[in-house]
């Protein structure tokens, strides 16, 4: 069994269900959301354009994810997206992106150990209570008594969400997708 790193063949492909629909050209709530560099967070606060990558979960090392997480269209794949950004990061910034976040429901705590191991030069923002999910009505998923992020990414200026990336896949291509649409569509 394919590792968090990696993704395996044949994994499902999820579909737009309409879900994030409402999420292009919102404003976003003024709502504080603690960061692994100890900052809070508010995404409408920002000045400047940000990326915000949404993810489900990352993996945990030496870990294999349960079988029937792989059976959740668009649920594997949360450390290859981390790293894709990681690694188009600088390209990001040359691009005019002035922030850039991932943001799942896991903890702070959980979230600080990702960030150090896979070395992400940005920091990962945690709604563990819901309070911007839920004011958003971003499209999430029950797995293990947990409620999920599903994956996306958004482009913000100033506050709103100008560009929405749903569904996202295959995971470890999303940074590169958003690349594509900066390029056509400075800041």
């Amino acid at each position: 069994m394919a590792g968090p790193d990696t993704l395996p063949d044949g994994l499902p492909v999820p579909v737009d269900d309409g879900a994030a629909d409402h999420l292009r050209g919102a404003r976003l709530p003024d709502v504080a959301l603690r960061a692994t560099d100890g900052a809070f967070v508010s995404l409408a606060r920002l000045p400047g354009r940000a990326v915000v990558y949404l993810y489900p979960r990352t993996g945990e090392p030496g870990k294999n994810p349960a079988p029937e997480w792989d059976a959740i269209p668009g649920a594997r794949g949360c450390t290859p997206q981390s790293c894709s950004f990681r690694d188009h990061h600088d390209e990001l910034k040359g691009l005019g992106v002035d922030h850039v976040f991932g943001l799942s429901t896991q903890d702070t705590s959980y979230q600080r150990e990702a960030a150090e191991r896979l070395h992400l030069p940005f920091p990962l923002l945690s709604d563990e209570d819901l309070a911007f999910t839920r004011a958003m009505d971003l499209p999430t998923f029950e797995f293990g008594g947990m409620t999920l992020l599903r994956r996306m990414a958004f482009v913000i200026d100033g506050g709103r969400i100008t560009q929405v990336f749903y569904p996202v896949f295959p995971p470890d291509r999303s940074a590169a997708e958003v690349v594509a649409w900066l390029r056509g569509h400075p800041a």
